[in-house]
């Protein structure tokens, strides 16, 4: 399913030819119970818009994103469609399904459509798996991210820390000081060969007790595959409680999201 994407837009920008397809899971199911709102955190308003919208904008507009598969919350597959992919005309998304329990079960449930479609398919393809409360992901994050899943199989964009980062003991008091220049606050979206993913979680997916908190450890712990680390953005943050929002409407100023 190789297509031909050719962007001389920016002087430096990567011109990526014979591009590998490209699908990403779009993760809005989420409770947002930290948000301390009666609406769902994917459905906030920003600046007129929706959350949700922001990050299926940038896939939109994206050369590299062909599809998206958008996982949402239990009984909203008919609003989401209705409210959101029709309404602002988000031609990428595919599917919309809905999400389980934990994230990893909205990740395996989104798998699940790339899972039975490889069966016909033997071309190689990726997987972007992106927090739609990330919204502020963005089409050079999305390229850095191309170029690192083609050469390592698997990545996640992230920042290096700007603070000290103490682990502690059981107790609470500091046990330990990682060296700052080789601590990651790591983002979203974590980018995979489709094959690798889908084996991982697979394979997960089997354990009784699953302690994960993002897609990488899957991979780490089921495949034994090192995950590259992929530069990403400060302002790639994540929308958590009701500052975050504050925030948020000041980029949507500043990028002029239409």
């Amino acid at each position: 399913m190789g297509s031909e994407c050719c962007s001389e837009s920016e002087v430096g920008r990567t011109v990526i030819m014979e591009k590998k397809h490209c699908a990403a899971i779009v993760l809005a199911g989420g409770q947002g119970k930290r948000m301390g709102t009666k609406i769902q955190k994917q459905y906030l308003d920003i600046s007129g818009k929706p959350l949700i919208y922001y990050s299926l904008h940038v896939f939109e507009q994206s050369q590299i994103i062909d599809e998206v598969i958008l996982v949402v919350g239990s009984g909203e597959i008919e609003y989401v469609q209705e409210n959101i992919v029709d309404f602002y005309h988000f031609n990428k998304v595919s599917r919309i399904v809905e999400g389980g329990k934990e994230r990893y079960d909205s990740v395996w449930n989104g798998l699940q459509i790339l899972k039975e479609r490889r069966k016909s398919e033997k071309e190689e393809s990726f997987v972007f798996i992106h927090d739609c409360a990330r919204p502020f992901v963005n089409e050079e994050m999305l390229e850095r991210a191309y170029e690192g899943v083609e050469k390592y199989r698997a990545c996640v964009v992230g920042v290096p820390s700007k603070d000290t980062v103490k682990l502690s003991d059981r107790n609470g008091f500091a046990a330990s000081t990682p060296e700052r220049d080789r601590v990651w606050i790591v983002q979203t979206p974590q980018v995979f060969e489709s094959s690798l993913i889908i084996e991982a979680y697979s394979r997960m997916m089997k354990e009784e007790h699953i302690q994960v908190t993002d897609d990488a450890m899957a991979v780490e712990q089921q495949m034994h595959v090192p995950v590259k680390l992929v530069m990403g953005s400060y302002e790639n943050i994540k929308i958590t409680t009701a500052g975050d929002l504050d925030i948020a409407e000041i980029f949507v100023k500043k990028y002029k999201f239409l």
